[in-house]
């Protein structure tokens, strides 16, 4: 049986690890070819020095029943992500769901730091690392995805739109670029949504990456270990959960009624029924508002 993405093309950039493996992989669930890239491979690891590839990636796209395809790329190297989407463009003709995941700052950001005290260069590589790539990676892969009506772009975040307006997230540093990126998303909106396309930013809600299950000393067979250091760490998901939230609204095809909002995995699960790999349904995000932030002993009824 073909899936709802059949004869589709994606491209999800920054899909080493993390929230966009999980996107890269259920984008091919629902049977698209998934062009992955990063800057990990077999043959070379980036600055995190972490052992996921994106081969690796392409290999599990494949097996979920897509079309997965490793490319090397740094996306703020401007003729490498010009190369990058000349390929899709030769190889394909088209493209239909841009995703900007890259981030590559968890090494870069000091928590609860004052600008005046944080590393300066790390910062500013922060914001080069989770904005600039994006904008680069948007210049040359959006002319292509307007070839043909319909497209999408996905801008990943950390919060929503309401909550980050009211929240400090972490640092200067860290706050700017992930607001930044909600700003884009808001941005292209308008700039796609006269065109017949569509752009929405997406936030996981407390992921279960693989750098936050090694953060906290377990795998994801036994990530409830976690709970006994860190209880709120139950509204917990997987990756795979916002992948899934991705492909249904690229499978949507009245996806343009959220052009430019800012939505998150839990609140997309409501409206598209899906749910997390364990047969959940957690709103991080809600929980974080009215349980945790509010002071609240960890208690997940009624958010997963």
């Amino acid at each position: 049986m073909s899936g709802p993405l059949e004869g589709k093309v994606a491209l999800v950039a920054g899909a080493t690890r993390g929230a966009g493996r999980g996107i890269a992989v259920e984008l091919g669930a629902a049977g698209a070819t998934v062009y992955v890239t990063g800057r990990s491979t077999r043959a070379r690891r980036s600055e995190y020095d972490r052992p996921e590839t994106i081969e690796d990636t392409a290999d599990l796209v494949t097996a979920a029943g897509g079309q997965g395809i490793a490319v090397a790329a740094d996306h703020l190297d401007k003729s490498a992500v010009r190369g990058l989407v000349d390929r899709v463009a030769d190889e394909r003709g088209r493209l239909d769901v841009l995703v900007n995941d890259i981030w590559g700052g968890e090494n870069l950001f000091e928590w609860d730091t004052p600008v005046w005290e944080h590393d300066l260069d790390n910062g500013l590589r922060l914001l080069r690392l989770a904005v600039e790539t994006h904008a680069v990676t948007s210049h040359y892969a959006v002319p292509l995805l307007l070839r043909h009506p319909g497209g999408l772009v996905v801008e990943v975040t950390d919060g929503t739109t309401d909550y980050n307006r009211d929240t400090y997230r972490v640092n200067f540093f860290y706050d700017l670029a992930k607001t930044s990126v909600l700003r884009m998303a808001f941005a292209l909106g308008h700039e796609l949504g006269p065109r017949g396309a569509t752009a929405v930013a997406v936030t996981p809600g407390w992921m279960r990456s693989e750098v936050m299950l090694d953060a906290y000393g377990v795998r994801e067979e036994s990530w409830r270990d976690a709970l006994a250091r860190e209880p709120h760490f139950a509204i917990s998901e997987t990756p795979r959960f916002t992948g899934r939230a991705v492909a249904a609204l690229a499978a949507d095809p009245d996806v343009a009624r959220f052009n430019g909002r800012s939505l998150s995995s839990g609140g997309l699960a409501r409206v598209y029924g899906f749910t997390d790999l364990d047969g959940s349904r957690p709103d991080a995000w809600r929980y974080l508002v009215e349980v945790q932030d509010a002071g609240k002993p960890a208690d997940v009824t009624g958010y997963r």
